[in-house]
């Protein structure tokens, strides 16, 4: 199986840690940022790694979460990456504006540790990916 690219945005070092481990462990390629840098050279380090997929919290110390959303979506590189938001906002205006600014899914932090979340997270993309194979994908099984 090839390796996927994940990139991971989060300023609580603790979960950022634990979600580098759950990922790093498994098929996937981890990228990361506390979100501490500009917005334009932080959407030039996602351009840069090419991820398949990208972990944000909408709190973060110098940049909106939802205007990282906004602008990923905008990006003709990076529109099609698949968007799992994982935050503390548990209200559903959060929620509703996230899903119309383009994010596939959204996690509060507070139902999940990072492990749980980390494995509904593989889920979903196994999920994903079998029904994108199923669809008629170059892929075939023996």
């Amino acid at each position: 199986m090839s390796e996927k690219k994940i990139f991971l945005l989060e300023d609580d070092t603790n979960i950022l840690y634990g979600l580098e481990a759950q990922f790093g462990s498994d098929e996937f390629i981890v990228e990361s940022s506390e979100g501490e840098e500009p917005l334009e050279e932080l959407l030039d380090n996602i351009r840069d790694f090419e991820p398949d997929y990208i972990i944000l919290d909408l709190i973060l110390p110098k940049l909106d979460g939802f205007e990282v959303v906004k602008r990923i979506r905008e990006d003709a590189d990076l529109s099609e990456v698949m968007i799992f938001i994982f935050t503390d906002l548990s209200d559903e205006d959060s929620k509703n504006r996230s899903i119309e600014l383009g994010a596939e899914y959204y996690f509060i932090k507070e139902e999940f540790d990072t492990y749980e979340f980390a494995e509904k997270v593989k889920k979903i993309i196994d999920n994903r990916k079998q029904e994108e194979d199923e669809d008629g994908g170059d892929t075939y099984e023996e």
